[in-house]
Formats: C-alpha cells, structure tokens, sequence
C-alpha cells in the first residue's frame, strides 16, 4: 500500500506559476513511477507529467516547456512547478504512482488538488 498526500494548487492569473507537490507513505520502496494527471469535470483524466525513479521524464504535449516534474526519491516527494499558466490548465491535479510488488504493477492516486487559472 502507498499513501499519496498532495499540497499546494490554488488560484492564479494568467501567466502565472503554481507548484503542487506530493508525499508517499508507506511501501515507498516500490515506488517505480510518480507523476501528475489532470482531469477537468466531465472529461477524461489525463497524463500531464511523469517521472521514473531514474529519472527519465515524460510530459503531455501541452506542457512542454512550461512544467517541470521533480522527483526526490529519498524523501519520497514528487513536485511539479507549472509556469506560463493557461486558463485550460485549470483542472483537479492528482498525484499519481506506480509500484510493483510481487512482479505486479499497481497503480495508486492522491485525493487531488485544484488549479485554477483565470483573471
């Protein structure tokens, strides 16, 4: 089991920076995976950046090169700073990992932040 607890989000104007970060608990050293998904209501969840244990980094097209992920595995923290902030970034931000235990992948999310950008 792994525990997800986000921080940060809020509200912003336009152009602005917010930085969400997110604790794991629990059976960390499993961790394999951590990043950020978005999901506004009525839609679809969607990826918004990812990060191995080792480092390797993907992001949703849409992001690139306004967000950056950051991962700590010794604290077990994951952190995304959002910069250039757009009104469609506005969303229910969820920390998310992937952990494998006995050889099988299992995914766990966070209770999910609010981001709000708008004037």
């Amino acid at each position: 089991q792994v525990q997800l607890v986000e921080s940060g989000g809020g509200s912003v104007q336009p152009g602005g920076s917010l930085r969400v970060s997110c604790a794991a608990s629990g059976s960390t050293f499993s961790i394999f995976i951590m990043g950020w998904y978005r999901q506004v209501q009525g839609k679809e969840r969607e990826l918004v950046a990812t990060i191995t244990s080792g480092g390797s980094t993907n992001y949703a097209d849409s992001v690139k090169g306004r967000f950056t992920i950051s991962r700590d595995v010794a604290k077990n923290t994951v952190s995304l700073q959002m910069n250039s902030l757009k009104p469609e970034d506005t969303a229910v931000y969820f920390c998310y990992a992937k952990v494998v235990l006995q050889f099988l992948p299992y995914d766990y999310w966070g209770q999910g932040t609010q981001v709000t950008v708008s004037t």
